[in-house]
């Protein structure tokens, strides 16, 4: 089998192996494919491995001995799922590989808008503390977790972790699902979408990128919020209105946002969330530690072992 990896880099910019996949067949990888250069370079590929190259319609009629695209990402909507249905192409993704690693990031988050660490951390090293009349200062306040509300949107996998660790800092759950999920923790208590903004203390991101869902974080929604809510997002930034998110961080109708993801990826220069007040922003890096990546490539390797071997899993398409 000829398999080309189009971006390999995010996936392993040089600290894991494609030793693996070498294995499966004569294997030609790309840390980086510019749109122009897909068809190019995937022209020979029966396997194409991606992870955001974009595989539409067009792309998919000009690789015709294309059998199946190998996705290294939970998220699928880089390929034309349709398309690649009606050509026979087989799509796998890797679900749940960075459970534990985006509940992280989430916290990671939210205790930087609880305690602001690397701004004290800076200040010390500016000398305020030397300097300081008093034992202690602090320049932002200080806020417990402990008796706050979690409003979680979305409820899978992630969610779900996010919730236990929230627990253990005493917050309380509330959450929504269009889903009905009948093995959910008790403790956690199902709401409609304007009460999870409206109750909120902090409102955390967990649900795919759908119609439905595209910026249904708006300006209605955010004005429904606690004045002193934190927002949190490490799912998908096309979630967000970011005009709208970006004017209520600087008209103090929220309090502030940690974001890890952006509606555009790197984010063009006018971004106004580039600019917004108490907007914290992380390069899309949730899912990149490296026991994810790990687990990540070794799921990318099996979800092509297991098509080759006439037994696919993982399917999207």
């Amino acid at each position: 089998m000829n398999i080309v990896v189009l971006d390999g880099y995010t996936l392993n910019p040089g600290d894991l192996s494609w030793a693996e996949l070498h294995q499966l067949g004569t294997c030609r990888i790309y840390d980086r494919t510019p749109a122009a250069k897909v068809i190019e370079r995937a022209q020979e590929a029966e396997i194409l491995i991606i992870n955001k190259i974009i595989i539409g319609k067009h792309e998919i009629a000009q690789l015709p001995k294309l059998q199946y695209i190998g996705l290294c990402s939970t998220g699928y909507n880089v390929v034309d799922i349709a398309a690649a249905a009606q050509n026979k192409i087989m799509v796998t993704n890797v679900p749940a590989y960075g459970t534990n690693s985006v509940a992280q990031m989430v916290f990671a988050h939210l205790l930087n808008l609880c305690q602001h660490v690397s701004e004290h951390a800076e200040s010390v090293k500016q000398g305020n503390w030397a300097n300081a009349p008093d034992f202690c200062y602090w320049n932002f306040p200080l806020i417990e977790l402990d008796g706050l509300a979690l409003g979680i949107i979305g409820m899978g996998q992630i969610s779900q972790a996010v919730a236990r660790i929230a627990q253990q800092f005493g917050m309380k759950i509330i959450y929504h699902d269009p889903r009905i999920l009948p093995d959910i923790d008790k403790n956690y208590r199902s709401v409609d979408l304007d009460t999870i903004f409206r109750e909120s203390d902090v409102v955390t991101l967990h649900c795919p990128l759908t119609t439905e869902t595209s910026q249904m974080v708006n300006a209605k929604k955010l004005s429904l919020m606690k004045p002193s809510s934190f927002l949190i997002n490490t799912s998908r930034g096309q979630l967000i209105d970011e005009h709208a998110l970006a004017e209520a961080l600087n008209r103090g109708r929220i309090a502030s946002a940690g974001l890890d993801v952006l509606t555009t990826e790197p984010p063009r220069p006018d971004n106004p969330l580039l600019t917004a007040n108490n907007c914290y922003i992380t390069p899309h890096i949730a899912w990149a530690t490296r026991a994810a990546r790990q687990r990540l490539m070794d799921a990318v390797v099996n979800n092509l072992r297991s098509f080759l071997d006439g037994k696919p899993v993982n399917l999207v398409s």
